[in-house]
């Protein structure tokens, strides 16, 4: 008598069964959908709502976030997955993964997910929500599909990061925008033509055309745009993670010498034809160059394929879903998957309560500095700083209150000099709200004003709080251009900012983020940081400038700071 093992039991490729179950996935996806609606987002300052879903794709059809991409972004996902899926069924081969491994990497999506969404709601940063949300969509598909399901939505959800507007980018564009106005005007200069810089703008030195290179024009908008499709088509042709990365760093250069070709190109046209030949090379080349350089890249894949070895290359199916070493499958107890269904539903319904508790606390932190008696502004900064400064009054711009949440505080002064009425102080102090959103880098805000920022740098500023006391802050040397009876002048200034909290004082943006966010988690505090300018001409030199700025802060910093001691970074 001879005896037969049973066939191990499997699956139908793409199927749920042992390796996925449709009802708690279900259940899983429509908490975690009520998690992110009434709970997924914290921060109302610019855009109004709790829902994560309609913060993030209010950003795709709002012009000024330049994410106008993201429909692109989503439609394309929708169709890897879809691909990816069909490469499954053609695939033909079973199931073999352990369903209980599936399971374990379900479970840590799915809570995993959840717990990074309570710490990007605590920090109020709705982006680390956004990447919770991805992380969680990964979870539901491993537990509804499978490995195949799991495998079939990586890609696809980690190219909806794309999608996602970042601060970083306003960063990256800056200085994007410095380089190809820098070397627009280099080349224009090389060609004869005397275009003038001032800030953001080139123009005519007769004043035959103007033209402001703004944000979409530094290359932002096609810098991810093509950094989207170069990672989609490498991750499409090719297989070594080496071979994708070059596909995609090669955007960068060209996106940069694209758009040096266009604003270089709109100067010429200017200079030949005046305005109107600019204008209208503007509204075409754009199109253009943006074809031309994605021609580059899909030239550059396409020599590639033909130099590099067929195994660097992707062809069908068992590029996607390689073979696997074939194992017996233990079918996994219903009770398994439906526990952890339920598990979700439960920690999903938790975190409601505890978001619901922390968006409904009162700003816990103190304000960095002294308070009007009502305690929503700053306190008025003096009018008199002795016998030498007078304080002029410098009212708020109806755009400033308009743009900011309507709780940010302001109090600012242009302080005059007695015995040099034509070189000013300008001391300006933006207080934070209940959202962190009421206050930001002032780089952006100097560039469009019109000034060219040469350098920045760390500073470091005496306190008269203390005796030796000193704190940090950063240093920009601007620049702009200037008419007068001479001509065109060039007229350098100097610019300081800080931020204050109720425990430190930061030179930078990012170091009052990473102090407030952790204060936010670790401690539930949300401080309410004070974010202080100085700004001073600098024609005389930059040592004078720097003791009008130290003269000023040495009588206005008592006025208006705590008396209590700050780690200074």
């Amino acid at each position: 008598m001879t005896s037969r093992t049973p066939d191990p039991v499997r699956t139908p490729a793409g199927t749920a069964g042992a390796s996925g179950s449709g009802l708690p996935a279900l259940a899983a996806a429509l908490a975690g959908a009520v998690v992110f609606q009434f709970y997924g987002n914290a921060n109302h300052g610019y855009i109004d709502t709790s829902s994560l879903f309609r913060w993030w794709t209010y950003q795709w059809v709002n012009p000024g976030s330049e994410t106008e991409h993201g429909w692109l972004i989503l439609g394309l996902s929708a169709w890897l997955f879809w691909r990816n899926l069909r490469l499954a069924d053609r695939d033909g081969k079973p199931d073999e993964e352990p369903a209980s491994r599936n399971l374990r990497l379900a479970g840590l999506a799915l809570v995993g997910g959840l717990g990074l969404h309570l710490l990007g709601f605590a920090v109020q940063q709705a982006r680390l929500s956004i990447v919770a949300l991805l992380v969680f969509s990964w979870g539901v598909l491993a537990l509804a599909g499978g490995r195949r399901w799991r495998r079939a939505g990586f890609f696809p959800l980690a190219f909806m990061v794309f999608a996602i507007p970042l601060n970083v980018l306003d960063s990256i564009g800056f200085w994007l925008q410095l380089g190809v106005i820098k070397a627009s005007a280099a080349l224009a200069h090389a060609a004869g033509i005397g275009v003038l810089r001032n800030g953001t703008q080139l123009l005519a030195p007769d004043g035959r055309y103007q033209y402001d290179v703004v944000a979409a024009c530094s290359g932002v908008r096609s810098l991810v745009a093509l950094a989207a499709l170069a990672l989609l088509v490498g991750w499409l042709n090719f297989r070594p993670s080496w071979l994708r990365a070059m596909i995609f760093l090669l955007c960068f250069p060209l996106v940069y010498l694209g758009n040096v070709a266009r604003i270089t190109s709109i100067v010429f046209a200017a200079q030949w034809g005046g305005q109107a030949w600019g204008d209208w090379v503007h509204e075409w080349l754009g199109f253009i160059v943006f074809a031309i350089v994605l021609g580059g890249l899909l030239l550059a894949v396409s020599v590639l394929r033909r130099v590099v070895p067929a195994r660097w290359q992707r062809e069908d199916a068992d590029d996607f879903f390689p073979a696997r070493k074939r194992e017996s499958v233990t079918p996994l107890a219903p009770a398994r998957t439906a526990g952890l269904g339920v598990a979700v539903v439960l920690l999903a319904a938790v975190e409601m309560l505890g978001l619901a508790r922390l968006a409904a606390l009162p700003p816990g932190g103190a304000a960095g500095v002294r308070l009007t008696a009502d305690g929503r502004n700053p306190v008025e900064l003096p009018t008199f700083l002795g016998t030498q400064w007078i304080g002029r009054e410098s009212e708020v711009t109806a755009v400033e209150r308009s743009i900011l949440p309507p709780d940010t505080g302001f109090s600012r002064k242009l302080y005059v000099p007695l015995d040099s009425p034509s070189r000013p102080v300008f001391l300006s102090i933006v207080l934070s709200g209940r959202d962190r959103t009421s206050i930001h880098r002032p780089e952006l805000c100097l560039v469009g004003q019109g000034w060219t920022i040469d350098d920045s740098i760390r500073q470091t500023f005496k306190s008269p709080l203390a005796p030796g006391g000193e704190f940090s802050a950063t240093l920009l040397r601007v620049r702009r251009e200037a008419a007068t009876a001479h001509g065109r002048v060039s007229v350098p200034q100097l610019v300081a900012y800080w931020f204050v909290g109720s425990d430190a004082i930061v030179a930078s943006h990012w170091q009052r983020f990473a102090h407030d966010a952790w204060n936010r988690v670790a401690h539930l505090r949300a401080d309410r940081w004070a974010y202080v300018l100085m700004q001073t001409d600098a024609t005389d030199g930059e040592a004078a400038a720097l003791a009008r700025l130290q003269a000023v802060l040495d009588r206005t910093l008592p006025a208006f700071a705590k008396d209590e001691g700050r780690r200074m970074n």
